[in-house]
Order: C-alpha cells, then sequence, then structure tokens
C-alpha cells in the first residue's frame, strides 16, 4: 500500500515550524496511543503512522530529503522494517515519547528522566500580611520547615560516595515492557530509576541525602498584592534526592481586613458617618487614608450614599503604573438623645421647611401623584 503524505498525515503545512509539528504530532498520538484503544487495531496502524510522519518531519536533515524526493529520499519505501523499533539513524522510539510524553505516559528514561524524578518536592507556604503591607509591598523573614541536604555524606547518600550500577536494570534506570507493537519504559524498581544502587548508605540520612530541618529566608514583596497572590522563589523548595537539584517554594498571600477600608481592584472604599448639620450645611472633614488623614470638603446640601474620589489615594499598581484612588461614601446619621433645646430648635425648622428644602422627597411626590392621580 502507498504511504500517504507525511504532512497530510499529521495535519498540517508543508511551512509549519519545530513547535506546531511537535504540538501536532503530540495532540494526535494523545488520541491513537495504544494504551488508550486497548484492541482497536486501526488506532494502532494510525499510531504507528503519525509516529512514523514526525520521526522523520521532526529531523532536519530527513525532512530535507523527504521535502526534495519524496518517501523515495528515505531509501524508497519510508521507514525501515520493523519501527518503530529501529529507525535506521532517528533514534530510539522512547527518544521521542521521553521529549514529549514523559509526563503523559510516564516515559521519560535516560539521564533526563532521572534528573527529573530525584528534583527535589516544591513547596508551599502561606505568609498573612497586613492591608498596609500588601498595598505597599514589604520585606519581611520567614521560615520554612523543609529537608536540607545532609552535612555527613554531602546529599550523596553515601558515606564514601560511591555507587554502583544497578543489576536490575543495567545502569539504565528503566526497564522496558512489551505491549503489542509498542515498547513501554518504566522507571527501575531497584533503584527507583536513578541507574545506580549505594554500596553503603550514609547512616544520619538513611542514603535519601537529605535530614529534616527549617530554613530562614528573607522574601521581598512587591506593592499591591491581594489575597491569592504567590511569589515564587526558584530553587528554594526541598533538597533533590541523593544531590539532585531543588525545587521551587510558592509563598502564597493572606491579607487581613482592614477596619476601615475595603479594596475594589487598585481603588479602596471608605464609608464616613456624617452629622445631619454637615450634609445639609457642608462642612470639611478629616478622612483617613493609606497615608494618614486628609481634609475632604463636603459640599452643602450633601446626601447620604453619595460617592467623593481622592484621587491615587488607593493601592499601589504592582507594576510601577499610576496608583489607585480612595472612594469616600457618605453616610449622613439621624440624630440622638435631643437635648430639650436640641428638639424645640428642630421643631421650629420643621414648622419653617417646605417641599423646596427636599428635592429627592418633591420628586417621589410627584411621581406617586402621576401614578395614582
Amino acid at each position: 500500500m502507498a504511504k500517504r503524505d507525511y504532512y497530510e498525515v499529521l495535519g498540517v503545512e508543508r511551512t509549519v515550524n519545530a513547535q506546531e509539528l511537535k504540538s501536532a504530532y503530540r495532540k494526535l498520538a494523545h488520541q491513537y496511543h495504544p494504551d488508550k484503544n486497548a484492541n482497536d487495531k486501526a488506532a494502532e496502524e494510525k499510531f504507528k503512522e503519525l509516529t512514523e510522519a514526525y520521526a522523520v518531519l521532526s529531523d532536519e536533515q530527513k525532512r530535507a530529503a523527504y521535502d526534495r524526493f519524496g518517501h523515495q529520499g528515505l531509501g524508497g519505501g519510508g521507514m525501515p522494517e520493523g519501527f518503530p523499533f529501529g529507525f535506521g539513524g532517528a533514534g530510539n522510539i522512547n527518544d521521542i515519547f521521553g521529549d514529549i510524553f514523559g509526563e503523559v505516559f510516564g516515559m521519560g528514561g535516560g539521564r533526563r528522566g532521572r534528573q527529573a524524578r530525584n528534583r527535589g518536592a516544591d513547596l508551599r507556604y502561606n505568609l498573612e500580611l497586613s492591608f498596609e503591607e500588601a498595598a505597599f509591598g514589604c520585606e519581611t523573614r520567614v521560615r520554612v520547615p523543609r529537608a536540607k541536604r545532609c552535612e555527613r555524606c554531602n546529599g550523596t547518600g553515601s558515606k564514601s560516595g560511591k555507587e554502583s550500577r544497578c543489576s536490575a536494570c543495567g545502569g539504565s534506570g528503566e526497564q522496558r515492557f512489551q505491549q503489542g507493537f509498542f515498547a513501554v519504559s518504566r522507571p527501575c524498581a531497584r533503584c527507583a530509576g536513578r541507574g545506580t544502587v549505594l554500596a553503603d548508605p550514609c547512616e544520619a540520612c538513611r542514603g535519601d541525602g537529605r535530614v529534616e530541618g527549617e530554613s530562614e529566608l528573607t522574601l521581598r514583596v512587591p506593592p499591591g498584592l491581594e489575597t491569592g497572590s504567590r511569589i515564587r522563589l526558584t530553587g528554594e523548595g526541598e533538597p533533590g534526592e541523593r544531590g539532585g537539584p531543588p525545587g521551587d517554594l510558592y509563598v502564597v498571600l493572606h491579607v487581613r481586613d482592614h477596619p476601615l477600608f475595603t479594596r475594589e481592584d487598585q481603588n479602596i472604599l471608605c464609608d464616613i458617618p456624617i452629622s445631619f448639620t454637615q450634609a445639609a450645611l457642608g462642612a470639611q472633614i478629616d478622612v483617613p487614608t493609606l497615608d494618614g488623614k486628609v481634609k475632604m470638603k463636603i459640599p452643602a446640601a450633601t446626601q447620604t450614599g453619595r460617592v467623593f474620589r481622592l484621587r491615587e489615594k488607593g493601592i499601589p499598581s504592582p507594576n510601577g503604573h499610576r496608583r489607585g484612588d480612595q472612594l469616600v461614601r457618605v453616610t449622613v446619621e439621624t440624630p440622638t438623645h435631643l437635648t430639650k433645646e436640641q428638639r424645640e430648635l428642630l421643631e421650629r425648622f420643621a414648622t419653617l421647611e417646605g417641599e423646596q428644602t427636599h428635592p429627592q422627597s418633591r420628586g417621589f411626590l410627584d411621581k406617586v401623584r402621576e401614578l395614582f392621580g
């Protein structure tokens, strides 16, 4: 049977770049992988065809030969007999899957896979900050419980630092299993994928290369962050097993509520009570802000719920752009526990006031008259 065009097999244009080619292959190979299509001969053949096409097009020299001469440029018939276990010069099938699907199918064999398995764990640290610390940023010291590299063996896990090749996998760190036409590699159970075993494990860390401990770090929190924001500290996670690279530390922020301010994106909202006379006659009041008290003018005839804006008194932007504003919402308080003189004055005021002094009430009454005649 004549072979189909490799570009057609992968559903890509002939101008496709390496990353686009890889993405197309990954998507289709995941769909037709034998593990996901048990006893499906058509899917198995489709998977072989996809992998053959990718093996050629991902190799610059083979792709150039294929573009000029087609399948004949690859020796007359595309891939040699026995594919995918022998590609000619394309390398072992596990090199492709270790690069593309290692984290999906667990096939990340070889040195790169062993390094990934030896990498230390990522850690999470929850940091609580005050409203002001989160707004303006701060520098703080945090103590993180985490394993430390064993000093006695310098993280190697061995007294002498010597290791011997694992007899179960021959030092490859992986064991191969046949599934139909396809060979699957998994980490060696005896050496956990490292390819070596310790002849004389360190007594302090029992061969792990790590011991329990605690580290103190200086953390700089940028301004403008909020609850749920994460700060990544590369290499500050747990050290890797037996000298492997460390993981990362993720600091997750939790901002305490403020008694006066509520955050709305980069703005903050503050509710301020004012008296009846201040609202009616106008006044100048003190308003708390993140920078301290400021004076704010209340115009005459201010109604409850009115919002005033104090420019650039809100939350600084994390990227250094314009600072947010502070929104001040006033609430007119009704006086209570009046003295006899105050009551007499208010009663006199009540006899003097008319609809002209209450524009909102006048508008409301007009609407009632329209509705009910």
